[in-house]
């Protein structure tokens, strides 16, 4: 039987839940490393990954072998019991339902990877309902009655 050759390069976003700024300085890059892991272990690649307090962004090579909710599935549920077993967070922790994925192509690579490499500092402009919903927007995702993030202390 001939190989499956593929191309598929997904940037996802998904938040704790209730949109909590949980993800802290002190542990953010263990819990980068462990979701990274995953993805590998699962045998995709992670091309960048990244985030705030109240979100992360991955930006993954995925396999067509797998369906990308249930490998956001599968992150989510391990890092919930990663970050709570080992107590990383002062509150329970738990990642909020849903999340956005959007699809590049391979001349996007680089500039999506340092778009996430460089949260920290876009962050000081949009918050992240904005920059979300320009996503939406920009990917012509129309939102309509679909349930959005809880955006916890944040109005337009």
């Amino acid at each position: 039987m001939p190989d499956v050759f593929s191309q598929i390069y997904l940037h996802v976003v998904f938040s704790p839940k209730h949109r909590q700024a949980l993800i802290q300085p002190e542990w953010e890059d263990r819990l980068h490393r462990y979701i990274t892991g995953i993805v590998q272990d699962k045998g995709h690649k992670m091309l960048a990954i990244g985030g705030m307090p109240d979100h992360i962004h991955l930006f993954i090579g995925l396999k067509p072998s797998e369906a990308i909710s249930d490998l956001v599935r599968e992150i989510k549920k391990r890092t919930n019991t990663f970050v709570n077993t080992e107590g990383l967070s002062a509150f329970p922790f738990e990642w909020q339902n849903g999340f956005g994925v959007f699809s590049h192509s391979r001349s996007q690579i680089d500039a999506v990877c340092k778009y996430i490499l460089n949260q920290k500092v876009h962050h000081r402009q949009k918050t992240f309902q904005q920059e979300f919903l320009k996503f939406c927007e920009d990917f012509n995702i129309e939102i309509g009655k679909k349930q959005l993030f809880d955006w916890v202390g944040e109005l337009d």
